[in-house]
């Protein structure tokens, strides 16, 4: 069963860590990721840059507009992803309570399970 474990990150949350806590949490994700990779659990996984840095496309009236800046007025915006490959929802919710962040008040996780891939529907 495939999952995505999205994590969800506020900025403030993240600047008022200290350079201590923040390490921690960099280190953490090195151990996670390796131990995924250790088991053969891990498909992929990726960090987005900050939202500010992004761009919304949309197409209105037939023209395309391209705006600076995150899609949603949100606090919390989608910070990266682990995709897995595991047995159970129970075993994706087990890993996705090891993430560092789901420790840090104020970010969160999110596991959900794919539906379909390359255009054939997931198990």
């Amino acid at each position: 069963m495939k999952f995505l474990i999205s994590m969800h990150i506020n900025p403030a949350v993240l600047e008022a860590l200290t350079e201590e806590e923040r390490t921690a949490i960099g280190a953490g994700h090195g151990r996670f990721m390796e131990g995924l990779k250790e088991r053969g659990e891990l498909i992929t996984t990726q960090a987005l840059v900050d939202p500010s840095q992004a761009v919304v496309v949309k197409v209105r009236n037939g023209q395309p507009v391209v705006t600076d800046g995150p899609f949603l007025e949100s606090k919390e915006y989608l910070g990266g992803f682990y995709f897995v490959d595991v047995d159970s929802k129970e075993r994706a919710i087990e890993l996705a309570l090891q993430i560092p962040d789901a420790a840090v008040e104020g970010l969160g996780v999110e596991v959900r399970q794919v539906m379909f891939a390359d255009g054939v529907l997931e198990a």
